[in-house]
């Protein structure tokens, strides 16, 4: 049962083959045995998931089930602040905070009767590609344990291509999502920006973070999706906009829809394993009814430059709570000046200290204009030629088509874990040649409106 999907799950908890106790005895079970190895979780919260469990059983036997996702064994990324469960983004500087309140999407998801089996690793308040940037310890790609998950949301895609969880939730700012589904072969979702309420997220970049969905298949994607959709009077970001029936539309496939290929995506240098593979796949959407189109969007190679300014400033800005005062990590000075320094120098780790450094920079007096505010200029082009290129009408252009990560074979397949696997903001600081500099250009935009 640890590889099927929830559909498969809940189909068999109708049919009375199944209960969500047994269901979720066994994946915590199978998480003792083997999250020693693969490190998808900081947490396991047994005693919550059997209770939960317990109570989903209670309704299947009444024929009274709370919905699709009732009794669906699920993991939780460790950002999403869960009421009385410890949240510690993956860093020292939040190991023993325990929220008072629950994310949305978390009270949304409790709301459709999940059980949540604990809260998964990742690089420390998701800065970082490989999950090897925890406080704690890396998680390790449950296909090939000498390979990396991707990241930052790698030990929610490990846990889901481990048969450690159902199906499980991340944050994807530049790719956080997306680039970990492609390593661990799995489905992973950015959802558009807004669509997914970002209260109870502890905040990377706050105008580029969003919460979306790992899943073994594409029907319990949209099942997934469509639990915590929707808009949130507490999140000012979030759409005010009816949620679409997800489920009602997988039949329509994808006949008659506009596919966008962006010239700029496909560039030198590119391993030619990934460029066969995606335009192979290009040709099987081809083939079901699609049409392919060629667009430009010639903006696309100032993106990163414009992301590497945009996310660490608004992550220096975001991590400045953090300060010894009100919660989380306190080291003892000799004053509240001293105090501050020794507790930011002892919780955060050496990957957040150098975004920390950049974007502090960039927010300077002297500099703000300089980088940050072009930056931002950039960003509006950046929409303004996808608007252009018609993927402002979801009913012509839905998506565009790429390679999600042209390292995405490489990384997974070539690098063994002794080696430094690439980091992007390293090649910023270092000027490190193109191989890492590039790694993320694919992954700093999401289009389809959903």
């Amino acid at each position: 049962m640890m590889h099927r999907p929830i559909h498969e799950l809940t189909d068999a908890y109708r049919r009375g083959e199944l209960t969500p106790t047994a269901v979720t005895e066994a994946y915590l079970a199978r998480i003792a045995a083997h999250n020693d190895r693969v490190g998808a979780y900081l947490s396991v919260v047994r005693e919550h998931a059997l209770g939960a469990a317990s109570e989903s059983d209670r309704r299947w036997r009444a024929g009274a089930p709370l919905g699709p996702l009732d009794g669906a064994p699920l993991a939780l990324k460790d950002v999403l602040c869960t009421r009385g469960v410890r949240t510690t983004c993956g860093s020292k500087m939040l190991e023993k905070f325990v929220p008072p309140y629950d994310a949305t999407v978390v009270e949304r998801l409790r709301a459709a009767g999940v059980v949540v089996l604990g809260k998964t690793n990742l690089d420390e308040f998701a800065m970082g590609s490989s999950t090897e940037h925890s406080a704690f310890y890396p998680t390790r790609n449950p296909w090939d344990l000498s390979r990396v998950p991707g990241g930052s949301s790698g030990g929610s895609a490990a846990a889901v291509a481990g048969g450690l969880a159902a199906g499980a939730f991340g944050t994807d700012t530049g790719g956080s999502i997306r680039q970990p589904a492609a390593f661990c072969g799995v489905v992973g979702m950015k959802p558009t920006y807004g669509r997914v309420s970002r209260y109870g997220l502890i905040a990377l970049a706050s105008s580029l973070d969003q919460i979306g969905p790992f899943a073994q298949d594409v029907e319990d994607t949209a099942l997934l999706l469509g639990a915590i959709a929707g808009h949130d009077r507490r999140d000012s970001t979030s759409i005010a906009a009816p949620v679409p029936d997800y489920m009602a539309e997988l039949p329509r496939g994808v006949e008659g829809l506009t596919l966008g290929l962006p010239d700029e995506y496909f560039i030198d240098g590119m391993d030619p394993e990934v460029e066969q593979a995606v335009r192979e796949a290009i040709e099987v959407l081809r083939g079901l009814g699609a049409r392919i189109e060629r667009v430009s969007l010639p903006t696309t190679r100032h993106a990163l430059a414009a992301y590497y300014i945009i996310l660490p400033a608004e992550a220096s800005s975001n991590l400045a709570r953090y300060d010894g005062v009100k919660y989380g990590l306190r080291v003892a000075g000799r004053d509240l000046v001293d105090m501050e320094s020794r507790t930011r120098a002892a919780g955060f780790g050496t990957e957040v200290k150098r975004r920390i450094m950049l974007g502090t920079y960039a927010l300077s007096a002297g500099y703000y204009d300089a980088y940050y505010g072009k930056a931002q200029s950039v960003r509006t082009l950046v929409r303004r030629e996808f608007a252009a290129a018609g993927f402002q009408d979801v009913e012509t252009h839905g998506v565009y088509l790429g390679p999600i990560n042209w390292l995405e074979r490489l990384v997974p397949r070539a690098l063994p874990r002794t080696l430094r696997v690439w980091e992007p903001l390293d090649a910023v600081l270092a000027d490190l040649p193109l191989l890492r500099e590039v790694s993320n250009m694919f992954l700093v935009k999401a289009v389809r409106h959903v």
